[in-house]
């Protein structure tokens, strides 16, 4: 059989460590034996991006407003012991949270259900989605080191010239500062994506901060998501027979442990990010959940939700063998190819990443997992295999289903 043609590129984005590894083998077994894969490609390996001074990554996200679909590997957001090891020019910011700044879109992750693989929370009996906006707080802070004793101030000056000054802290030592920001526009696109992603999807919706101790950055979010919901989705709520509600964070995760799932959890950009963590985990692995971030203007960014596997790496320059888990990264690469088969026409181009998704899923049921899943399966007599051969064994279901 020929292999499928492609009409539009998609913007790949490689990565770094364990993950650029298992990117590789991917495109080797299980994409390129099969279709005529077009792609942009961007090297946003940390080398590449301090040899290009972050511009690489710039270029990628413009690269796929252009071309309106994306898939990325892991990347490394570096801390001071990375800028050693890497000898960087500066401490990099993340490529995530850059990207996700520049197309003002909200992340969406979801576990990938297998069986022989149960959450560890047993009243968990569907898939929670965890809605993350992908703009601001932490992710494009400004961070200043105190070095000793003085007043530090809150400053907005209006194009006016009117300024507007809150005290932080009056120092008597050193310390830290670090000042963040979001925009109504950003708040409201994401509230937006929010809204429609449940009435697509017909799971309720929840939307958690802490408006009670962050009495004005807090309380804005949960003011935008009111309106919207009071002026524009309401009624469309209702008749779709689903729900929406805030909560405060902390009473969000008494009532996620006691749920038992099928809806979606809306949050900021940093609760987000560690709340999928704690669901994926707690579903199996961090290796077993999709992301996609989606844009206002209809641009997708498919991703693993996991990080590099630097443990992994390190055995892997040592020779050493490793079992790691590539589920989460084929996933990115067929939710994209999916979305670039819709937008494009191709059904094929979807038929094929339904069905590598379905050979994925076949495989560990059929007993053959990494090492990751083998510790938690209900499955018996499981063959553990390495990074390797678990695509390789994917390739044999793949092509025994054609």
């Amino acid at each position: 059989m020929g292999k499928i043609q492609m009409t539009t590129p998609i913007v790949e984005m490689d990565g770094d460590e364990m993950t650029r590894i298992l990117w590789k083998m991917i495109k080797d077994e299980l994409l390129e034996p099969y279709i005529d894969l077009k792609t942009e490609y961007y090297d946003l390996g940390l080398e590449h991006r301090n040899e290009t001074n972050d511009k690489v990554t710039m270029d990628s996200a413009e690269a796929t407003k252009k071309y309106g679909v994306a898939v990325k590997c892991a990347t490394i957001t570096p801390n001071a012991a990375r800028m050693e090891e890497y000898h960087l020019k500066e401490m990099w910011k993340s490529p995530n949270g850059t990207i996700r700044a520049a197309l003002d879109g909200t992340v969406f992750r979801t576990p990938i259900i297998v069986k022989g693989i149960e959450p560890v929370v047993k009243n968990w009996k569907k898939p929670i989605t965890l809605a993350r906006h992908a703009y601001g707080d932490v992710y494009k802070n400004t961070e200043i080191r105190v070095s000793g004793a003085g007043k530090a101030e809150l400053v907005f000056t209006s194009e006016d010239g009117t300024e507007t000054r809150e005290l932080i802290h009056q120092f008597d030592g050193a310390g830290i500062l670090q000042g963040m920001h979001n925009t109504d526009r950003s708040i409201t696109s994401f509230a937006h994506a929010c809204f429609q992603y449940a009435l697509s999807t017909k799971q309720d919706l929840w939307f958690a901060t802490k408006d009670t101790i962050s009495k004005k950055y807090d309380h804005r979010f949960k003011d935008v998501f009111a309106e919207l919901y009071e002026n524009e989705y309401r009624e469309k709520f209702e008749d779709a027979g689903i729900t929406y509600f805030y909560t405060l964070i902390d009473d969000a995760v008494a009532r996620v442990m006691k749920a038992e799932g099928g809806f979606i959890w809306a949050c900021k950009n940093y609760d987000g990010d560690v709340m999928s963590d704690m669901v994926s985990s707690a579903f199996g692995s961090l290796a077993m959940m999709t992301s996609v971030l989606v844009s206002p203007d209809g641009v997708y960014e498919y991703e693993a939700a996991h990080g590099t596997v630097q443990r992994h790496y390190y055995k892997h320059l040592k020779g050493e063998e490793t079992s790691t888990n590539s589920v989460a990264t084929i996933f990115a690469w067929t939710g994209a190819l999916r979305k670039r088969g819709e937008l494009d026409q191709l059904p094929e181009l979807v038929e094929f990443a339904d069905r590598l998704e379905k050979a994925t899923l076949s495989t560990i049921e059929s007993g053959k997992m990494t090492k990751d899943l083998a510790m938690i399966t209900s499955l018996s007599d499981v063959a553990v295999l390495n990074s390797g051969d678990f695509i390789k064994a994917i390739r044999e279901t793949l092509d025994s289903n054609r």
